[in-house]
C-alpha cells in the first residue's frame, strides 16, 4: 500500500485533497503538500454543488466553523439571465421535481403551461431565489424538514440519495487557508518551495520532485494540484490532453473582486450567470463583497475588450477592481492517473464554468483516490487505476455533454457568437439525445448515462428555460385527468409564499452568524 503521499499544489484542489486524506487515514500514510509562496492560485471566489456537503461532512466540520471564515453564502440555484433573451430571467435548482401520477410536474407544466414561469410554477426554490431568503431559519432549522434527519460521519458522493437544497458560495483563498490550518493540524507536512525538476525512474514512474530550497521529496504516490500548468500528469508524464474546445469555444476568463455593501445589496441565494455578446458573466454574493468574472471566448472578444464589458457591467464599484485574467484549457487528459501520479482538479482537466463544476470535478477526484487506493501489487494496482480513469473521464464526458446543451439549446442568436453555438460541432450521442427529448422531455434514462453530477430534472430545467429547442406536451397527458397536477401548481404557490413569508433574508442569517449587531442585521432584510 502507498504509506506516503505527496501532493504537488496548494490552492483549494491541493488542500482539499491534502485534508481528505488526512480525515480518511490519519497517520497510516504521510501527505506532504508541497507549493509554491510565488504562484498564485487561481480561484477567485467558488460556486458550488449541494454535493460539496458530503466533504465537509467526511471531514467533521460544521458550517459555523467554516463559512464565517470564508465569507461563505448559500446557493440554491443557478439564476440565468438573458440567455432566451435580454430580460428573460430563470433558475437552475437544487430541487427535484414533484411527480403527479407517475410524471414529471415539469411535463404536466409544458401541458398547462399555468403562468409563463415554469420555475416558479413548478419549484419553491425560484421564489425563495427571488425574494432572497435564507434556507434556513435563525434557530438553525432548514426550510424542509425533510433533510434534518442528519447523516452518519464520513459520508461520500454515492451517498447522495435525496437532492440538498444548497450549495455554497465562498471565497476560494480563504478556504485554502482554512483548510491549510486543518491539514497541518492533524500532520499534513507543508513545504513552502519551488518544484523545479520532477525526476522518473526507470520504469518511467515519479521517483521523486526536487525543490529549489529543500531538496528532494519523495514518496509512493504523487499527486498533482498545478492547475492548468499539468506539471506532472501532463508534462512530466506526458499524458495526451483530450480538448473540449471544438464543442465548448470559452477558453478565457477575467475576474474582479469587489467590495459591495452587501446588506443594501442583499444576498440572493443563487450564483446568477448572465449571457453576454461573447460569453457569459458570473455574479456569486460573498458576506462582505461579489465575485464576479466574465467567461468568454477570445475567438469573438479581445481581453481589453472583455475586461471593459465587465467593469461596465458592474459599474462604478469595479473602479478600482484590480482585473485577473485567465487563460483556461479546456477539455481532459486521457488518463488522470498515470503510473503513481494522479492529477486532482485544473490538472486534470476543466470544462465550463457555467455550472459550478469546479469543486464537483475535485471532490470526485479526492474520493475516488480513497475509494481506489493503491495496495502495492502492481496487478491489483493496475486493476484500480483503471477503474478510476474509467469513472473519471465518464464524469468530464458528462459535464461536457451538459454544458454544450446551454449553448445548442439557448434561444439567443442575436451576434455571430450565439448563431455560431447552435451550428458547432456537439458530442457523439448527444444529437440523437436531442432528438429523444424534443418529443418527451429527459428522464433518467435518456440523459448521459454515466455519474456526472447532474440528474434528469436539470435538464429538463434548462431545456425548458433557455427555450432554444422546440418542446412539446407529452401526448398522454391530453388523455389524463389533470386535476391533481392543477393541485400541484397550486400547492407550489401557497407553499412558496408562505416560506418567503416567514424565512429570514440570507444576509440577516449570516449577519447573525457573524454575531452582527442587530440594527445590521435588519438591514440586510431589505429586497
Amino acid at each position: 500500500m502507498a504509506n506516503s503521499v505527496v501532493i504537488v499544489g496548494g490552492g483549494t484542489s491541493g488542500w482539499m485533497t491534502a485534508s481528505y486524506l488526512k480525515a480518511a487515514f490519519g497517520d497510516r500514510v504521510a501527505v506532504t503538500l508541497v507549493e509554491s509562496k510565488n504562484v498564485p492560485s487561481i480561484g477567485v471566489g467558488e460556486a458550488t454543488f449541494s454535493t460539496i456537503r458530503h466533504f465537509f461532512n467526511y471531514l467533521g466540520v460544521e458550517e459555523h466553523e467554516w463559512m464565517p471564515e470564508c465569507q461563505a453564502t448559500y446557493k440554491l440555484a443557478v439564476r440565468f439571465e438573458d440567455w432566451r433573451e435580454p430580460g428573460h430571467t430563470f433558475y437552475h435548482p437544487f430541487e427535484r421535481n414533484r411527480v403527479v401520477d407517475g410524471f414529471p410536474l415539469t411535463d404536466w407544466w409544458v401541458q398547462k403551461q399555468p403562468t409563463a414561469r415554469f420555475d416558479t410554477d413548478s419549484f419553491l426554490i425560484a421564489s425563495m431565489c427571488d425574494a432572497k431568503s435564507s434556507p434556513r431559519y435563525l434557530d438553525n432549522s432548514l426550510f424542509d424538514s425533510t433533510f434534518e434527519r442528519g447523516e452518519e460521519h464520513r459520508t461520500t458522493l454515492s451517498e447522495q440519495h435525496t437532492q440538498f437544497p444548497y450549495a455554497y458560495h465562498f471565497d476560494a483563498a480563504m478556504l485554502a487557508k482554512f483548510l491549510t490550518r486543518f491539514g497541518v493540524k492533524r500532520g499534513v507536512r507543508h513545504v513552502l518551495d519551488d518544484v523545479v525538476d520532477v525526476v522518473l525512474d526507470d520504469r518511467g514512474a515519479i521517483d521523486h520532485v526536487r525543490t529549489r530550497e529543500q531538496g528532494d521529496l519523495h514518496g509512493d504516490l504523487f499527486v498533482d494540484c498545478t492547475g492548468f500548468r499539468s506539471l506532472l500528469v501532463n508534462k512530466a508524464l506526458d499524458e495526451p490532453f483530450i480538448s473540449f474546445q471544438n464543442h465548448l469555444p470559452n477558453d478565457s476568463a477575467v475576474a474582479l473582486r469587489v467590495p459591495l455593501d452587501m446588506a443594501e445589496q442583499g444576498l440572493r441565494p443563487a450564483t446568477t450567470a448572465t449571457a453576454k455578446d461573447a460569453g457569459w458573466i458570473w455574479s456569486i454574493p460573498l458576506f462582505e463583497r461579489l465575485g464576479t468574472g466574465y467567461v468568454y471566448a477570445s475567438e469573438y472578444a479581445t481581453p481589453d475588450e472583455a475586461e471593459r464589458t465587465l467593469r461596465e457591467f458592474v459599474g462604478p464599484a469595479a473602479e478600482n477592481a484590480t482585473a485577473n485574467h485567465i487563460r483556461m484549457r479546456i477539455g481532459r487528459s486521457a488518463r488522470s492517473w498515470v503510473k503513481n501520479c494522479v492529477a486532482i482538479g485544473l490538472s486534470n482537466g476543466f470544462v465550463e464554468p457555467l455550472e459550478s463544476t469546479g469543486i464537483f470535478i475535485i471532490q470526485n477526484g479526492i474520493e475516488q483516490l480513497v475509494k481506489n487506493f493503491p495496495v502495492g501489487d502492481e496487478a491489483t494496482d493496475e486493476n484500480l487505476r483503471d477503474t478510476y480513469n474509467r469513472q473519471a473521464a465518464h464524469v468530464m464526458d458528462g459535464l461536457r455533454e451538459f454544458m454544450v446543451l446551454h449553448w445548442y439549446a439557448s434561444g439567443r442568436s442575436d451576434n455571430q457568437y450565439w448563431k455560431d453555438t447552435k451550428t458547432r460541432e456537439i458530442p457523439d450521442g448527444l444529437a440523437e439525445r436531442l432528438d429523444q427529448w424534443k418529443v418527451k422531455l429527459p428522464d433518467q434514462n435518456t440523459i448521459y448515462p454515466h455519474y456526472h453530477g447532474f440528474e434528469s430534472y436539470s435538464y429538463r430545467a434548462i431545456i425548458l428555460g433557455l427555450g432554444g429547442l422546440p418542446v412539446q406536451p407529452l401526448p398522454v397527458l391530453g388523455k389524463l385527468d389533470g386535476t391533481a397536477a392543477d393541485r400541484e401548481f397550486q400547492l407550489v404557490s401557497e407553499q412558496a409564499a408562505a416560506l418567503v413569508d416567514k424565512l429570514p433574508s440570507q444576509y440577516e442569517y449570516f449577519a447573525h452568524l457573524h454575531g452582527l449587531p442587530p440594527e445590521r442585521r435588519e438591514a440586510g432584510s431589505r429586497r
